[in-house]
């Protein structure tokens, strides 16, 4: 299979890395239109060369590693592509995307969101084995055509992946409470340590959990507002009932009900009975 992979950061870049790696992949090239990206990832050996964006109907996959509404964009630009090409995008956030595929091309796409990353963005941010044992989620599969399906299926499954399937509707619920709202919440939190104290105390006191809590404060601003926004109303429903979460906790320190704080404690306790 001939590679090309467009978004060339975090996502873009440690695909390529792990793509190399398959020995049914013969050619990984990339398109980016950051200047700066472009060379990076030519310096660091990401990707063979760069192409322009025409050229991406050469290819026999298309990975399409960038914000949602560059994915869409991108799809209204690639309806003539050949009725064997696989498209496959990588975004955090998947209805909107699913209901702008054009028609013409639906059945060459596959809706994917790998659930990892980090806190760092950009071609130097790549990470080779990112992708190793974690999960990847694919939306409305029944809608890709048969070479498709297999064509995803055969590289998630080589890139040590575990596959999970999922309507795009209720991936984008799950996902704003996994992982949208924990980032609204870092972002928050930073932000709240930033304007009561001042850089001397942060550097003193910052220990191992508030550097956990505010991590993901790192994150690209410019792909978490798109996030954001393309799932706004399932963030807003995370986000209110985590107020009313806290709110309950609130409330309970404020009464001395200690044994009440002490249950709730325990029950987020819980959580890790199924994570660890």
């Amino acid at each position: 299979m001939n590679i090309a992979i467009v978004g060339l950061g975090l996502m873009g870049g440690s695909l390529a890395l792990s793509l190399k790696k398959l020995d049914f992949i013969t050619s990984i090239v990339g398109s980016d239109h950051n200047l700066k990206h472009q060379k990076e990832a030519i310096e660091l050996g990401l990707v063979e060369k760069i192409i322009p964006f025409e050229e991406l109907k050469n290819y026999d996959v298309i990975f399409l590693a960038i914000p949602v509404n560059g994915v869409i964009s991108a799809l209204k630009n690639l309806k003539d592509v050949s009725k064997n090409t696989t498209i496959i995008d990588l975004g955090s956030t998947k209805e909107l995307i699913m209901s702008s595929i054009p028609s013409e091309i639906r059945q060459n796409f596959v809706g994917a969101h790998p659930m990892t990353g980090t806190e760092n963005f950009g071609p130097n941010a790549a990470i080779e084995g990112l992708y190793d044992d974690k999960v990847v989620v694919l939306c409305d599969l029944e809608d890709s055509g048969e070479l498709q399906r297999k064509v995803a299926r055969k590289i998630f499954k080589n890139l040590g992946m575990r596959k999970y399937f999922m309507k795009s509707h209720e991936h984008d619920r799950h996902a704003a409470f996994i992982s949208h709202m924990p980032h609204a919440i870092s972002y928050s939190i930073a932000n709240t340590v930033m304007k009561q104290e001042n850089k001397h105390n942060i550097l003193a006191l910052a220990a191992g959990g508030f550097r956990s809590m505010s991590r993901l404060a790192k994150s690209s601003p410019y792909m978490w507002e798109d996030i954001f926004k393309q799932n706004k109303s399932n963030l807003l429903e995370a986000i209110e009932l985590f107020e009313e979460e806290l709110s309950s906790l609130k409330k309970s320190i404020e009464d001395d009900e200690w044994e009440k704080v002490n249950k709730t404690m325990s029950e987020g306790n819980t959580l890790h009975d199924i994570l660890d």
